[in-house]
């Protein structure tokens, strides 16, 4: 095993020592105040690394996503609450910086799982949701770069879409019945499903409702990051932080899509956008003239492709709580 795996390992097992621990303590810990349910690819991690500058922000433990809501439900809301901060630590920072202290997390699988929603409205009343959307063509082809370079996926991406209807066949509905059931082809094969926001915003809203759940534009993010991670800031209740810097993380090496297989895509979440645009209220990046269209993802299509990862990177990789997002 490299010592990239075993370190990896290593602070793999820190990690479930500390929320042992901190599972203990749960009714000393902060809620979250809000949650960043997705979508998968779509800047996730670079918002949540804005946020870690924050000085009203006070991150879990050891990771970006705690993925409580989507695999690991059964370990119970101590064990959920064990990964954040206790109120004391938030209470004694406000105090310090005279503005209020949050927590919270981002686990880009909440927004596409079927059963997060209702688990999140009975677990955490009050908690806010933050969707960041990108172009759904961009984001199916980068989700699936991420699960081949990953491993979980073995198939060309045109073959992939093909068999995509088959294998999640069945299982909406298993993760629905069984709350212990895992998916694999809903968390690692969905290529182009999770870019069908508008159905899973609207099972988002009626658990929670429309004023506790902001929708970004990740094109727009990343083009003019200020404003929007202003908007953010005020959703989430805190001070703007105009210092923070913004930076793109997680991007992969990828070959470019073939024009037809882009407009084959494009005609297939037509439906889809129209109805976004009319839910929202409001035009995103890749519903505009063409000109916009995709910018956030179109920097990164013309890249060469990923060298498939040793397996002591495969090994570290599904060790690493990472690989759940």
């Amino acid at each position: 095993m490299s010592r990239s795996a075993v370190r990896t390992m290593v602070s793999y097992n820190a990690g479930r020592a500390a929320r042992l621990v901190g599972s203990l303590t749960a009714d000393q810990r902060a809620m979250p105040s809000f949650l960043i349910v997705g979508a998968q690819r779509g800047g996730t991690t670079s918002l949540f690394k804005a946020l870690l500058q924050h000085p009203s922000f006070v991150p879990p433990r050891m990771r970006k996503g705690v993925h409580y809501f989507d695999v690991a439900y059964g370990n119970g809301q101590s064990w959920y609450l064990g990964h954040f901060p206790r109120r004391t630590q938030l209470e004694a920072r406000s105090r310090r910086i005279g503005a209020p202290v949050i927590t919270g997390e981002a686990s880009p699988y909440y927004m596409w799982h079927p059963a997060v929603p209702g688990r999140i409205a009975a677990d955490v009343p009050g908690v806010k949701l933050v969707a960041l959307l990108r172009d759904p063509v961009e984001r199916a082809y980068s989700g699936y770069a991420h699960e081949f370079a990953r491993g979980f996926e073995t198939e060309p991406f045109e073959r992939a879409l093909e068999l995509e209807p088959s294998r999640l066949a069945g299982e909406r509905e298993k993760l629905l019945a069984d709350p212990a059931y895992g998916s694999h082809a809903m968390q690692h094969l969905a290529h182009a499903g999770r870019g069908e926001y508008v159905d899973q915003l609207l099972t988002l809203e009626a658990a929670v409702g429309r004023d506790r759940l902001m929708v970004l534009d990740s094109s727009d993010y990343f083009a003019d990051p200020k404003p929007v991670f202003a908007q953010l800031c005020a959703f989430l209740g805190i001070p703007d932080a105009p210092d923070v810097t913004h930076d793109r993380y997680n991007a992969r090496r990828r070959s470019t899509m073939s024009p037809e297989l882009e407009a084959r895509l494009r005609e297939r979440y037509a439906p889809y956008d129209k109805r976004l645009v009319d839910w929202l209220g409001w035009t995103p990046s890749w519903c505009r003239d063409g000109s916009q269209r995709g910018a956030h993802g179109a920097a990164q299509s013309s890249d060469v492709p990923s060298p498939r990862p040793s397996n002591d990177q495969l090994a570290a990789d599904r060790l690493s709580p990472g690989g759940r997002a």
